[in-house]
């Protein structure tokens, strides 16, 4: 971790990743983030991690990434934004993401709402959004980030393995985890500025331009109801628009989506 550490500092030509934080271990990125961030965290500090002990996912699932190995880092964000638009900063960081991967790897890494890393139908990362927020305005926004990079799985749960993979189980080849780093941090310094600009549909098309789920037949676990439908697309705030089998349309703000396959 400390040569990626090192490094850092000089490959990254934003503001998102000037500072950075190092811990060997850490229960989790988001909630050291958090914790920092309420202190003196200034925004667009990065904490890394060699080792996190309780990484989250999303729904309260765990999030697991092999030490040393692979990417797990949280982003201190301030932005000046209302609770309602928070899905956006996910969105943003899911097309930094991809696009930093596939920059520096050359794996055809894909999205899929609301917040994966695919390839081939197996997921390769994901991020998980964490804010504080007072009479709905967001005063801080954390965006954690865990990418399967050099770990081959096979410490995995066989359940997991069938269904994750990893930058180096694709392309057979190991990644120095630094450049990667630095591409994602100048990815978040990129589409963080355009969305603060106002132009939330350069950020909303990137994702769609992105995304490996449009246009197909989906399920989506949401609020405890399975839905089925076509995911048609998604709105000006991130929402899946789900065509249902009626003809009716649902919006989801949030949700788990399986069963991707095209009509």
């Amino acid at each position: 971790m400390k040569e990626s550490v090192d490094r850092l500092p000089a490959l990254v030509t934003g503001g998102i990743g000037r500072k950075i934080v190092a811990l060997d271990a850490v229960d989790s990125t988001n909630t050291f983030a958090m914790e920092l961030a309420a202190r003196e965290g200034e925004h667009g500090t990065v904490v890394i991690a060699e080792n996190q002990t309780k990484g989250r996912g999303r729904m309260g699932r765990g999030w697991i990434s092999q030490p040393g190995l692979d990417i797990t880092m949280s982003v201190i964000l301030k932005p000046k934004i209302t609770v309602s638009d928070v899905t956006l900063l996910t969105v943003l960081a899911s097309v930094a993401c991809c696009r930093a991967v596939r920059e520096t790897t050359g794996l055809p890494v894909t999205l899929k709402w609301p917040n994966d890393l695919m390839v081939e139908g197996k997921k390769l990362g994901g991020i998980l959004t964490e804010i504080r927020a007072a009479a709905g305005t967001v005063t801080v926004v954390v965006i954690g980030i865990g990418i399967n990079l050099n770990s081959l799985g096979d410490e995995l749960p066989p359940e997991v393995r069938k269904r994750a993979t990893s930058v180096k189980a694709e392309t057979g080849k190991i990644h120095a985890r630094a450049p990667v780093i630095a591409a994602i941090c100048d990815g978040l310094d990129f589409w963080y500025e355009i969305l603060m600009r106002g132009e939330n549909g350069r950020v909303l098309d990137a994702w769609r331009n992105l995304s490996s789920m449009l246009g197909s037949s989906v399920t989506v676990l949401s609020g405890g109801e399975v839905l089925r439908g076509v995911a048609k697309d998604i709105d000006d705030r991130g929402m899946l628009i789900l065509e249902l089998p009626t003809g009716g349309i649902k919006v989801l703000s949030s949700g788990e989506v399986t069963g991707v396959g095209r009509e």
